[in-house]
C-alpha cells in the first residue's frame, strides 16, 4: 500500500488516505473518531486494516491535494551519516561507528512543497536518502527482529546546509523546510527487500547521485539495534538511512541549491520524492 499524509485544497482539512491507480482515498474522514492520524494508525498497529480501502472510489486526484511530510509529528528523527563508501571517502571519515545526528520534525516539507535556502547560506546541499518509518515501539531491539519493527519505506531528501554543519551536524540539519519527505509510504509488505534498490537524486534533470541501497554500510537490522539501545523508538519515528556519494560540497566547482532550481530524489519501488528550491528572501517577500 502507499498511504499519504495530505491537506484538501478545497476544504483545508488535514486528513491521510490510501493512493491507488484511481487517485487518493480519504481514510481520514472515514476513521478521524478511531485514529487521528497516520501516526496513530501507526501505534495502533492496524496497518493491514486499511487494505479494505484499495476498492473505494477516489475522492481526490494529486493535483486536489497539498501532500505533507509523510509522517509531519514524528517523536523522532535519526539521520545516519557516512553510510555509503564513496561518501565516506569524499568526507574522508574513518569510525566504524554509525554516525548520528538528529532532525527536528518542524525542519520538514511534503513532495510538491518547495525546499527553502536559507538567508544565511549559500551552501544548502542535496542528499537522497531512503527514509525508514517505525512501525511499532521498542528498545533494545535486536537485529533479527528488527525488521518487524519496519512500517514502511519513503524517500527523504535531507538538506544540509554545509556551512553551518561544524563539529556536530544539528545546526546544519534543522533549518526550516530543509527536509523533504516523501510522496507517501511503501509498506513494508510492498518491499520485502530494502538493501537492494536503486536510488537516485536529480538536480534540474540531471542525476547527481546515483547508488543502489545495497551500498549501505550499516544495514537497517542493524541501525536500529544501534539507535534503540540507547533509545526507545516509537510508531512513526523516522530513521534516514544516509546519502551515497555525489555530493554537491564535494565537487568542483562545488554545486549547491539555489533558487528555482528543482531537485528530485527517486528510490526503486517507492517513487519519486519532487520539489523546487526557493529562497528565504523570495519566501519572505511572495
Amino acid at each position: 500500500m502507499k498511504l499519504i499524509n495530505f491537506i484538501s485544497l478545497a476544504e483545508r482539512r488535514k486528513s491521510y488516505g490510501l493512493v491507488t491507480e484511481k487517485g487518493i482515498v480519504d481514510i481520514g474522514c472515514r476513521l478521524a473518531y478511531q485514529y487521528a492520524d497516520l501516526k496513530a494508525v501507526l501505534a495502533a498497529e492496524a496497518v493491514s486494516s486499511l487494505q479494505v480501502f484499495c476498492d473505494y472510489p477516489a475522492d481526490y486526484q494529486s493535483n486536489e491535494v497539498c501532500f505533507l511530510p509523510v509522517i509531519d509529528n514524528p517523536n523522532k528523527i535519526f539521520g545516519v551519516g557516512m553510510n555509503y563508501q564513496e561518501k565516506r571517502q569524499e568526507f574522508d571519515a574513518s569510525s566504524p561507528a554509525p554516525t548520528l545526528f538528529v532532525r527536528f520534525p518542524d525542519s520538514q516539507t511534503g513532495h510538491g512543497d518547495f525546499v527553502l535556502k536559507p538567508e544565511e547560506s549559500n551552501e544548502l546541499d542535496y542528499e537522497g536518502e531512503l527514509a525508514i518509518v517505525i512501525g511499532k515501539a521498542g528498545r533494545n531491539i535486536n537485529q533479527k527482529e528488527a525488521m518487524s519493527y519496519v512500517a514502511g519505506y519513503s524517500c527523504y531528501m535531507d538538506g544540509s546546509v554545509r556551512d553551518w554543519q561544524h563539529s556536530w551536524f544539528t545546526a546544519g540539519k534543522n533549518w526550516p523546510k530543509t527536509g523533504a519527505f516523501g510522496p507517501w509510504l511503501v509498506t513494508s509488505d510492498e518491499l520485502p527487500d530494502p538493501h537492494d534498490l536503486a536510488i537516485e537524486t536529480y538536480l534540474n534533470g540531471c542525476k547527481v547521485q546515483d547508488a543502489r541501497t545495497s551500498g549501505m554500510i550499516h544495514k537497517i537490522p542493524a541501525l536500529i539495534e544501534y539507535i534503540s539501545t540507547f533509545s526507545a523508538l516509537s510508531a512513526g519515528d523516522v530513521i534516514l538511512t544516509g546519502s551515497p556519494g555525489g555530493v554537491g560540497k564535494k565537487r568542483t566547482p562545488p554545486l549547491f541549491l539555489q533558487d528555482g532550481d528543482t531537485v528530485e530524489v527517486y528510490v526503486e519501488g517507492i517513487g519519486t520524492l519532487r520539489n523546487a528550491v526557493r529562497s528565504a528572501e523570495t519566501y519572505a517577500n511572495r
